[in-house]
């Protein structure tokens, strides 16, 4: 985890975007970790994206991943998803997430729509914390992952979790193929 000082995230509530510190109240039992078992380290908020925050603080691509919003229209009606994938990929939305959304077109939404839906700072969206009715699609090479490194809802921290615990959030869905390598 590079050089992140991490500690448990139910002890730093004021490093996490509200919806998710609600969402770390009412973790999983079915979770592979105990929710004292998430941590999150402070960053400067300069360096919240990804490839600024990899080389600041020495976290491999291959340990970072992404959580882009998506949405896709059928006729009047809009369906919302998040897609979980590694920073060395990215997600095959025009193929794989707009059939799985069972949508004519899909694309990533618009960061004021993004922002305001999840209420977490763009940046930062992460999985953990997502309005319920949303599924939560998970590359699988993200679940396969030991530790990576997420948002945390806020721009000046990140989250450190076990991989396969975001396979098991509620409306999580591990997808292989989800997303395609970045060439």
């Amino acid at each position: 985890m590079g050089s992140l000082e991490t500690e448990s995230a139910q002890s730093r509530l004021d490093l996490l975007a509200p919806p998710v510190a609600k969402a770390l109240a009412v973790w999983p039992a079915e979770a592979p970790i105990d929710a004292d078992q998430v941590l999150v380290a402070p960053i400067d908020p300069g360096l919240a994206d990804t490839a600024a925050f990899c080389e600041a603080y020495g976290v491999r691509l291959a340990e970072s991943a992404n959580c882009v919003i998506v949405a896709g229209r059928r006729g009047d009606v809009t369906k919302y998803a998040a897609c979980v994938v590694l920073a060395t990929t990215r997600a095959d939305v025009n193929g794989l997430v707009r059939r799985h959304l069972d949508v004519r077109k899909a694309s990533f939404a618009p960061m004021d729509e993004a922002v305001a839906l999840t209420e977490m700072e763009y940046g930062g969206i992460t999985p953990i914390g997502l309005p319920p009715s949303w599924p939560i699609l998970v590359d699988s090479r993200v679940a396969a992952t030991p530790h990576v490194i997420i948002g945390s809802g806020v721009r000046h921290s990140k989250i450190a979790i076990a991989g396969p615990a975001l396979g098991a959030l509620p409306g999580a869905e591990v997808i292989e193929g989800l997303a395609r390598e970045v060439s």
